[in-house]
């Protein structure tokens, strides 16, 4: 396991200058993170540290390995990864990446399944800001309006700006609408509210780098190793 380890430390990273263009907003590094599934072979070695998916249509016949990442979304490299069995949630997974976050000058954009209280506070506690959508019945008190039509609120020990807007998709099949909340530790009231709701777009960059991952790398097939020491190398 030490190689490839190895290996990982020495090419994990943003994988850009401070003049390469389309990595930073506003002097922050851009970065997201979310998580994957992966299958490894349906053998007794693997099936004694990973489990079979389940599902309304009787699940997967292979065990299923939980995938979390922090990706730079400009360059859709890989800063850091963990991973292990689904039997651990996405935000347990999510502390150990954490440290992963500089004291400053990033930005971590996510999905409402990470908007947990003492998640963004432990975010938050890393000095890098953040912006993560979550669920739009939540209720959020008004603690004072800002100029740009949103509000600041408090969750937990972190002051945030809340802002709701209406996302419009067009394809051929027609359009649809869906109401967003975002919510992000920029409490500046002179960066427009769009510009911010712009920046969350970024978000589906780590999305294209899972698609590079199991459709490009793995051609869409399970994992090769029969033992977890070789999953653990494989991944």
């Amino acid at each position: 396991m030490a190689p490839p380890r190895a290996l990982f430390e020495l090419l994990r990273g943003s994988g850009a200058g401070p003049g390469t263009k389309g990595v930073y907003w506003r002097g922050r590094l851009v970065t997201a993170i979310d998580g994957t599934m992966m299958c490894c072979p349906d053998t007794t070695a693997n099936l004694r540290k990973y489990r079979r998916g389940g599902g309304h249509h009787g699940g997967t016949g292979y065990p299923m390995i939980r995938m979390l990442a922090l990706v730079a979304c400009g360059t859709r490299t890989i800063i850091d990864a963990t991973f292990g069995s689904t039997s651990v949630g996405e935000t347990t997974y999510t502390h150990h990446l954490l440290p992963a976050l500089r004291a400053a000058g990033m930005i971590l954009l996510a999905d409402r399944n990470f908007a947990a209280r003492d998640l963004i506070a432990a975010v938050a506690h890393t000095g890098a800001d953040l912006l993560i959508r979550v669920k739009t019945g939540r209720k959020l008190p008004v603690c004072r309006r800002l100029g740009n039509g949103s509000y600041v609120s408090r969750i937990g020990p972190v002051e945030v700006q809340v802002i709701n807007c209406e996302i419009t998709i067009t394809t051929d099949a027609g359009s649809r609408g869906e109401v967003y909340r975002l919510i992000t530790t920029i409490l500046d009231p002179d960066i427009p509210a769009t510009e911010i709701i712009r920046l969350y777009h970024q978000r589906w960059e780590i999305e294209t780098s899972f698609l590079e991952l199991k459709s490009t790398i793995l051609g869409g097939r399970v994992l090769r190793a029969k033992t977890p020491a070789g999953v653990d190398q494989e991944v």
